[in-house]
């Protein structure tokens, strides 16, 4: 899955998650992401509001979602 950057230079990772409907609030999202259950650039990321970037690639329970 791909998530393309228009008009913004990063996207924070918890709006992300809610965005793509991988979750259903941002609270959810944020509990997913301190709990570690998420993974950007192939290490457990804790930060909520991690700035992604494009080139950045973030896994979701078996779901691979590139930054573009």
């Amino acid at each position: 899955m791909e998530f393309e950057l228009i008009d913004h230079e990063y996207i924070q990772l918890n709006q992300l998650l809610k965005l793509l409907g991988l979750v259903e609030t941002g609270g959810e999202a944020n509990q997913r992401i301190v709990d570690g259950e998420v993974k950007v650039n192939n290490e457990v990321e804790y930060q909520k509001r991690k700035k992604l970037r494009k080139g950045d690639i973030v896994i979701f329970y078996k779901k691979q979602i590139t930054i573009t």
